[in-house]
């Protein structure tokens, strides 16, 4: 990437869309839990509420996709990824992301309630 672009894509506190997709989420221990593959951002307010992870699997087989509060998620440096306050164990009890599931406003709730949020549904 030449550097006028990625001076453009991550510049102090902010980041490009297309650089936050892909980036490793880990457990407050070290252990890498996903990544990131998509997040939602409210259509009207343009904050963004959840983040999409990537979960388990091999080579893109078995792999569940969770909604995670953007709250929860902290930006470590050192590690070039996000930190949350999450086990593998509570990660897999965790309301999953399917693609068929309608995502209203009782969903979030449910993943709100789950993770103890205070994230707005929109």
């Amino acid at each position: 990437m030449e550097k006028d672009t990625l001076d453009r894509t991550t510049t102090g506190d902010l980041i490009a869309s297309d650089k936050v997709e892909g980036t490793s989420v880990y457990n407050r221990n070290g252990d890498k839990l996903g990544s990131i593959s998509n997040f939602m951002v409210g259509k009207r307010n343009g904050r963004v509420s959840y983040a999409i992870m990537s979960f388990g699997g091999f080579l893109g087989m078995g792999t569940e996709e969770y909604t995670l509060p953007w709250e929860k998620l902290d930006y470590d440096v050192d590690k070039g990824g996000y930190v949350v306050d999450v086990t593998k164990e509570q990660l897999e009890k965790a309301p999953r992301y399917e693609r068929t599931t309608d995502y209203d406003r009782s969903y979030y709730e449910g993943v709100n309630g789950y993770y103890g949020s205070t994230t707005p549904a929109w």
